[in-house]
């Protein structure tokens, strides 16, 4: 799906990044890999070409040497900002307020292409993408997928013959992305890019969503529990026989069928909670700002829930509650339950107000929360 800019009320994406930006990041950031990637005719660019020690006192052998990054990208080479979303600060708001609204962990690269380049070959994502063109012009030629809905397992090189095949044939949308347009392009649907006159930068924001297959392997972990799904295959059984794997094969899905239908929703969903919530950090804080607001602590300090912060307040035996968030579990005490929900499910709270607790006990939850990272002061 294309979307231009007139449509959009004609705004622009500089206030995301800008090309002034990129050479501030290049030159001045001190960057090391894998923040960036470099790529030329198709091929990426060793990382060694544009590396090296920082001089004294930053001697670490990989970070960005600016020089060199000049040399590869005046020769042609597509230079690729990778994870933006966790180191420039508009990008990082960005990304965790999109993220907060999909429910969904997000990724945000940069493509700086010279005029008349182009970076990759024609190719496919595992991951739903928007392009944002913030500078320049871009031709962009899409194709229908070889490979609907692709898992992670099914990256674009495997099928390579098929993608060259489908990319020489009519494309989808054949059009020229100018500032402020933007693409959706789904997992799966082929693509290609280049600069056009001028250079071109544009941004990616790539949705790393779950799909049913995961569910797939949360269950498939869980059936390791299941002793029936366990057993081992006959001695002397000659797996290469489609006739002696057969029987084993019906017993095996009638065993998995059964299982199947005593599976725990919440079994599956404590699993799926482990993989996705680890990777979509929640807002930064500022370990200053936080250490200062815990030693001044008192009823009037007014709090908030940490933006973007995922959590579950779960029963623990009979007087206790835990606190899931993406990293850790915290145990409290279950008074503490009517509290935590009010802080975690509103805006600003004042410590004071706090349902449900003594004045003491009210101090002790915001002081924990606080240094836990969970509560930030408002």
């Amino acid at each position: 799906m294309l979307s231009r800019a007139s449509s959009l009320g004609g705004q622009g994406f500089h206030d995301l990044l800008s090309p002034d930006d990129v050479d501030e990041l290049l030159s001045r950031r001190g960057l090391r890999t894998p923040f960036l990637r470099v790529a030329k005719d198709g091929q990426v660019v060793p990382a060694g070409r544009y590396t090296g020690g920082g001089g004294a006192g930053a001697e670490i052998g990989d970070q960005v040497l600016d020089e060199r990054v000049l040399s590869l990208y005046a020769d042609g080479a597509t230079l690729v900002l990778q994870g933006l979303h966790r180191i420039w600060p508009p990008l990082l708001d960005f990304a965790n307020e999109l993220g907060t609204q999909l429910g969904q962990p997000l990724q945000v690269n940069a493509y700086l292409t010279p005029a008349g380049n182009q970076g990759f070959a024609t190719h496919y994502d595992t991951h739903d993408v928007f392009v944002l063109q913030v500078d320049g012009r871009k031709h962009w030629r899409v194709h229908e997928p070889v490979v609907r809905d692709p898992l992670e397992r099914q990256p674009w090189g495997g099928h390579a013959d098929e993608v060259a095949a489908v990319a020489d044939g009519p494309p989808a949308i054949d059009a020229v992305l100018s500032p402020g347009d933007a693409l959706y392009l789904p997992r799966g649907w082929l693509h290609s890019a280049s600069a056009e006159g001028v250079r071109s930068l544009h941004l990616t924001v790539g949705v790393r969503a779950l799909t049913r297959y995961s569910i797939v392997e949360a269950l498939l972990a869980l059936a390791a529990g299941e002793p029936a799904l366990r057993g081992g295959l006959p001695f002397g059984l000659d797996v290469a026989d489609a006739d002696q794997i057969a029987p084993e094969l019906t017993e095996t899905v009638k065993a998995l069928r059964d299982w199947l239908d005593t599976a725990s929703p919440a079994a599956v969903a404590d699993l799926l909670r482990a993989r996705a919530w680890p990777a979509a950090r929640p807002a930064p804080i500022r370990p200053l700002r936080q250490a200062a607001a815990i030693d001044a602590l008192d009823l009037d300090t007014r709090v908030a829930p940490r933006p973007g912060l995922r959590w579950q307040l779960m029963p623990e035996g009979a007087d206790r509650v835990s606190l899931r968030v993406f990293d850790r579990t915290l145990s409290l005490p279950g008074q503490c339950a009517i509290a935590v929900r009010a802080l975690l499910s509103g805006g600003v709270s004042r410590v004071g107000d706090l349902p449900g607790l003594d004045t003491e006990d009210r101090l002790v939850l915001a002081r924990r929360l606080l240094r836990e990272s969970i509560l930030i002061p408002a």
